[in-house]
C-alpha cells in the first residue's frame, strides 16, 4: 500500500484538476476585469483571486481535512436531507442547467461564430456546433475511467499550448500601459468588491466541492488508500492546481488591461481575447482563439458530466446507471445551450448568489470543525442564517422584470453590503464568531 503519490502522479492529477476547473469562464472574466479595471488592475485582481482561487482551494482543503468522500458526505454534517438537497442543487447548477450549457455557448459566441460560412444564420450555427460538441463530450464522458488521460495528459496541455502561444506574444509586445487606463463602472468605484463578485462567476468554489469525488477516486487509482494519506494528497494537488490558476488569471488580466489603449473596451472578456488574438495573429488569430476556447470548454464539460453522473449514481444507486445519467445530463445541457449565452448567464447569477454563501459557510465550518469541535446543531444554525441572508442576494440578482421591490427594499434596509451583492457576509461572520465562542466555552467546561 502506497503512502504518497510520486511527483509525476501529483502533477498528472493536478493537471487533470486544473483542466476540470479551467473552462472558458476562467478566461473571459479575468480578461474583462483587466480591461475594465485599468489602473485598478491589481486590487481588482486581488478580489478575483479571493473567490476565484482562494475559495476553490479551501473547498478542496475542506474535503481533504475532513476526510470526506465528496460533497454529499461533507454536507451531511448539516443533516441527511439537506445533504441530498444541497448536493442536487449544486451539481445541477454547475452541471446541465448552467455551467455545461455555458461550455457549449461560450466557444461558439466568442470564437466559432466568426468562422461561420456566409449565409448561415447564428441559430443554425449554434445548433450544429452544439451537436458536434455534444457528441465529443458524450464520447469522452461515457469512459470515466480514462478521465485522467483525456484531461490530465492531453486536453490540458493542448489548452496551455494555445494559451501561452497567444499570451507570451502579448506580454513581449504590450499594446499599452495599463496604469494610464482609466477604470470604468464599478471597477472605478469599488474595484475590490467588483473583483470578488467577478470571481463568483467562475463557479469554481462550487466546482471545488463537486470535483472532490473525481480527485479522491484518482488518488486511490494510484494506490494511495489510507484516509489520512488521501487527505494529504488531495490538499497537495489542490495547492498546485490553484497556483497555476492564479498565474494564468494574472497573465490574462494584465494582457486585457494592456490591450485597452489600442483596442478599446470590449463588450465582454471573450470578445476582448478574440480581438487580442486577431491583432497579434491576423487571419490565424481567430482560428487559434477558437481552438483554445473550444479545448478549454470541452475538458471542463467532460469533467462536469463525469462528476454529476458519478454523484447521482452514488445518491440514487437503485435508479439509473452512470451511462444513463451521463446521457440525460448531456441532452439537458444540449437543449439549454440553444437558448443562448445571455439567457443562461442572466438566470445563473441569482442561483450562484444563493449557493455560493451556503458553500462558503459549509467550507468555513468544515475547515475549523476540529479547532472548535462544532456539533451538528452549529452547522444547522449557520446554514439557516446563511440561507435567509443569501436569499436576499438571490432576489436582488433576478432579472429586472422578476424582482419584487418590497422584498429587496426590506433586505436593503436590514443587511449591510446588500447593495454590493454581499448581504450575507456580515451576518454569517457574526454567527460564526458566536458559534466559535460558544463551542470554545463548551469545550473548556467539558
Amino acid at each position: 500500500m502506497k503512502e504518497k503519490l510520486t511527483h509525476a502522479e501529483s502533477l498528472t492529477i493536478s493537471s487533470m484538476l486544473f483542466g476540470l476547473f479551467f473552462g472558458a469562464g476562467n478566461l473571459i472574466f479575468p480578461a474583462y476585469l483587466g480591461e475594465a479595471s485599468g489602473a485598478n488592475l491589481w486590487i481588482s485582481l486581488l478580489g478575483f483571486l479571493i473567490t476565484g482561487v482562494g475559495l476553490p482551494l479551501l473547498a478542496i482543503a475542506s474535503l481533504g481535512m475532513t476526510r470526506s468522500e465528496g460533497l454529499l458526505d461533507l454536507s451531511g454534517r448539516v443533516s441527511h436531507k439537506y445533504s441530498y438537497l444541497f448536493t442536487c442543487l449544486l451539481y445541477l447548477t454547475i452541471g446541465p442547467f448552467f455551467a455545461i450549457p455555458r461550455c457549449f455557448t461560450v466557444p461558439f459566441e466568442t470564437g466559432i461564430s466568426a468562422l461561420l460560412p456566409s449565409g448561415m444564420t447564428k441559430s443554425t450555427g449554434l445548433f450544429i456546433f452544439s451537436l458536434i460538441f455534444f457528441a465529443i463530450m458524450l464520447f469522452f464522458s461515457l469512459r470515466p475511467g480514462r478521465i485522467m488521460d483525456w484531461i490530465g495528459k492531453f486536453l490540458t496541455p493542448a489548452f496551455l499550448l494555445f494559451f501561452f502561444f497567444i499570451m507570451i506574444t502579448a506580454l513581449l509586445h504590450p499594446l499599452g500601459n495599463y496604469q494610464a487606463v482609466k477604470p470604468v463602472g464599478e471597477y472605478a468605484s469599488a474595484p475590490l468588491i467588483s473583483g470578488v463578485l467577478a470571481g463568483y462567476n467562475t463557479m469554481d468554489a462550487l466546482a471545488g466541492l463537486a470535483f472532490g469525488i473525481i480527485v479522491i477516486s484518482s488518488i486511490r487509482t494510484f494506490g494511495v488508500t489510507k484516509p489520512e494519506k488521501v487527505a494529504s494528497a488531495t490538499l497537495k494537488t489542490g495547492v498546485l492546481t490553484c497556483l497555476l490558476m492564479a498565474v494564468i488569471y494574472a497573465i490574462t488580466a494584465l494582457v486585457g488591461a494592456q490591450s485597452r489603449t489600442a483596442l478599446g473596451l470590449a463588450a465582454n472578456g471573450g470578445e476582448a481575447l478574440s480581438q487580442i488574438a486577431r491583432h497579434y495573429f491576423p487571419g490565424l488569430g481567430a482560428v487559434i482563439f477558437a481552438l483554445m476556447i473550444f479545448v478549454a470548454c470541452l475538458k471542463t464539460a467532460i469533467g462536469l458530466i463525469t462528476a454529476c453522473s458519478e454523484t447521482f449514481v452514488e445518491m440514487f444507486p437503485k435508479t439509473l446507471s452512470y451511462n444513463k445519467w451521463a446521457i440525460i445530463f448531456s441532452l439537458l445541457a444540449f437543449g439549454i445551450a440553444n437558448v443562448g449565452l445571455t439567457t443562461i448567464i442572466s438566470f445563473s447569477l441569482p442561483v450562484l448568489m444563493l449557493l455560493y454563501p451556503l458553500a462558503i459557510s459549509l467550507i468555513l465550518l468544515a475547515l475549523t470543525s476540529k479547532l472548535f469541535d462544532f456539533k451538528q446543531v452549529d452547522y444547522q444554525i449557520m446554514t439557516a442564517v446563511t440561507f435567509l441572508c443569501a436569499l436576499g442576494d438571490f432576489f436582488k440578482a433576478l432579472p429586472a422584470g422578476m424582482q419584487v421591490k418590497a422584498v429587496t427594499g426590506l433586505y436593503g434596509r436590514v443587511l449591510p453590503l446588500y447593495q454590493d451583492g454581499l448581504g450575507w457576509l456580515v451576518p454569517v461572520a457574526v454567527t460564526f464568531v458566536i458559534l466559535a465562542i460558544k463551542a470554545s466555552i463548551s469545550k473548556k467546561l467539558a
